[in-house]
């Protein structure tokens, strides 16, 4: 039971995963997005299918790829509001769900870009600054070179 759930779960990611593939330009979704996508278009491209030609009709597998595409088509035009041809297709989204979570990891890495790239921020600058004065104060740094560290620290930050 568990299993058959699993791989259900499996090829509905999958038929969503082709279909996001399907429609050009950036689809920054969830996974249970893309899952739920991929289920809701085959069961409803599967359900015309079987109504159309009867059980045991190959164009299942065929229908249900174009409900998910067609599931993506409505998510883009509907829920982020963007067109489906044209530059503007090709921008990233505004709108959409996942889109505050995306951009709130991506602004995070590029935070950490530039702080493994040696831009430092204001703490950065005070936690060097006090071990500048720590060494000053200890004798291993001249008044001159403390004082030009120090005017080096504080134009940088």
């Amino acid at each position: 039971m568990l299993g058959s759930i699993i791989l259900i779960m499996i090829f509905g990611f999958i038929t969503g995963s082709l279909a996001r593939l399907a429609v050009p330009g950036p689809d920054p979704m969830p996974i249970w997005l893309t899952v739920a996508i991929g289920l809701a278009g085959s069961a409803g491209g599967g359900a015309v299918a079987l109504a159309i030609w009867g059980r045991g009709t190959q164009a299942v597998g065929l229908f249900s790829f174009l409900g998910a595409i067609l599931l993506v088509v409505a998510y883009r035009r509907l829920v982020q509001k963007r067109p489906l041809t044209g530059p503007d297709a090709m921008k990233f989204p505004e709108r959409g769900i996942g889109i505050d979570r995306f951009q709130d990891r991506r602004r995070k890495m590029e935070d950490l870009l530039r702080h493994t790239q040696g831009t430092p921020d204001a703490s950065d600058a005070d936690a060097n600054l006090r071990k500048l004065s720590d060494l000053h104060d200890a004798g291993v740094l001249t008044d001159e070179e403390f004082e030009t560290k120090k005017a080096q620290l504080q134009g940088r930050a």
